[in-house]
């Protein structure tokens, strides 16, 4: 038994989160309550702020299919010091798109003490769709899946990475109303689907960490941009806060080792998780439903989805703002019934 107190945060990537659905701008939430926990468990939505980023470290950077695998038991979490973590580029990448974003890599490396192998081309374009369901969450296609994981696979056997990130040249579309709702914080980010199934597939196939940075022409100049978008408006590339990630990111248990270490993470260790109120629909929350894991809903994180707790018949703690899901988990851990911090008591009835 550990006596760490756990937590995990989810918000769901493209569908709208007036919170966290943006650039980066989950990352305050994330900061908020890592200060009153001992382990925070997030994924790269939540801690990708484009070229910004923040040191947490006690946060534990996990990409979402290998979240819902270590929420159902199936996998678990080993902390790291250092990954060495490789590059994939798509081959659709214009030259000097692509040497950008080789100098950002190299940057991390002399600025940052990353430690990172050489890159792999892609010996396809990756042909890279997206699309839109009509709840209004976003998705995506990959035309050339075969292709990003040859790459991975010489990465990891030739470079001896044991981490991936992957850049994929994503189309441009600076005119749709869908990018301009999203620059002007009102809308559902365009890309974040199609980046997930990149970095699901991966994952799945390699038990390996992995994120995604897409690879976009720069947007004109934009006067009326929401802050919640502008971390991405900062340069040519969204990659540095992905190589940040994925340089700590815990490696995945597949299997439950012989002589396990105390640090290692299942999801019998989680104490709290706390989700959109709208968004309580995903495997990861319906796994940690079934266990004695705190679930705390927010309320004003509105998403496009209308999946609430009460209607999956879960027991989960109701709250307006992050603000109160703070008070909620400090509440928690102390082992405080917020009953006696309510001005109004009721005395103890009998049963029988």
């Amino acid at each position: 038994m550990t006596n760490n107190y756990t937590v995990v945060l989810i918000i769901p990537t493209g569908i709208g989160a007036s919170i966290g659905g943006y650039a980066g701008d989950g990352l305050p939430v994330a900061r908020a309550i890592a200060q009153i926990c001992d382990r925070l468990i997030t994924h790269p939505n939540v801690l990708n702020g484009a070229q910004l980023y923040w040191n947490l470290p006690n946060a534990l950077y996990v990409e979402g299919y290998g979240l819902d695998k270590f929420a159902a038991g199936c996998w678990g979490l080993k902390p790291v010091h250092q990954n060495r973590v490789g590059l994939i580029l798509d081959a659709g990448i214009e030259p000097d798109l692509r040497l950008r974003h080789l100098q950002a890599a190299d940057a991390t490396r002399a600025t940052l003490g990353l430690n990172l192998t050489d890159y792999v081309l892609t010996d396809a374009p990756l042909n890279v769709e997206l699309r839109s369901a009509p709840s209004g969450a976003s998705w995506g296609t990959i035309g050339n899946p075969d292709s990003l994981l040859r790459a991975a696979e010489v990465l990891i056997k030739q470079g001896k990475a044991n981490a991936i990130a992957v850049v994929a040249r994503f189309p441009d579309d600076g005119s749709s109303d869908a990018l301009q709702a999203y620059r002007h914080g009102q809308g559902v980010d365009p890309l974040a689907g199609a980046e997930a199934v990149i970095s699901h597939l991966i994952v799945r196939t390699f038990q390996i960490p992995c994120a995604h940075a897409p690879a976009l022409s720069p947007l004109p100049l934009d006067p009326d941009l929401s802050p919640r978008s502008a971390a991405e408006e900062l340069g040519y590339t969204f990659l540095p806060c992905v190589l940040v990630g994925l340089s700590r990111a815990p490696q995945f248990l597949t299997s439950s080792p012989i002589s396990p270490s105390p640090e290692d993470i299942w999801a019998r260790d989680i104490d709290a998780i706390v989700v959109p109120a709208s968004a309580c629909g995903g495997s990861a929350l319906l796994s940690l439903s079934q266990l004695p894991v705190q679930i705390i809903a927010v309320a004003e994180n509105q998403t496009t989805m209308e999946v609430y707790p009460e209607a999956l018949g879960m027991k989960a703690i109701r709250v307006k703002s992050y603000l109160e899901a703070l008070g909620v988990l400090v509440t928690h851990r102390a082992g405080i019934s917020m009953d006696s911090l309510r001005p109004s008591l009721s005395s103890l009835r009998c049963l029988l």
